[in-house]
């Protein structure tokens, strides 16, 4: 396990499927160097902008393409048409397996997150650091 915890930028269509636990692999373009065990922080992007949930990283599965949605198809919460444009041009697909789905009793909103210190949520992800607002810290500790 590892103390860095990541901070996960989601659709909200994809975030609600999570947290439903109807998809359990979230699709990447770029690698994530996370082990099993980190802590995940998801962060539903526009028109929610809220941390939504929490969960755990099972493992990161590397793979081509082709051999990602034979896979992983059932899990991921994607046409085959939505996962061949988003890895267009990509050489691997980088697929989180994520455990221990925990949904917040109240999001943690944006605004709320920028009362509190400088906040920019992530494109796609990137780690919890002390310079970020109490609230997001307070939470990644849990």
């Amino acid at each position: 396990m590892t103390d860095r915890v990541l901070l996960l930028s989601l659709r909200p269509r994809f975030a609600e499927a999570i947290l439903e636990g109807s998809k359990t692999v979230e699709l990447r373009r770029r690698p994530i160097a996370a082990g099993a065990g980190t802590r995940v922080v998801l962060y539903s992007s526009a028109p929610t902008m809220a941390i939504v949930g929490t969960a755990r990283l099972r493992t990161v599965d590397v793979a081509a393409p082709e051999t990602a949605w034979k896979r992983h198809r059932a899990r991921l919460g994607l046409t085959k048409e939505e996962f061949d444009g988003y890895l267009d041009g990509a050489d691997q697909a980088y697929l989180l397996h994520l455990t221990a789905i925990c949904e917040l009793d109240e999001p943690l909103h944006l605004y709320h997150l920028r009362e509190s210190g400088v906040f920019q949520p992530p494109q796609s992800f990137r780690y919890v650091a002390a310079d970020d607002p109490l609230p997001l810290r307070e939470l990644a500790a849990q």
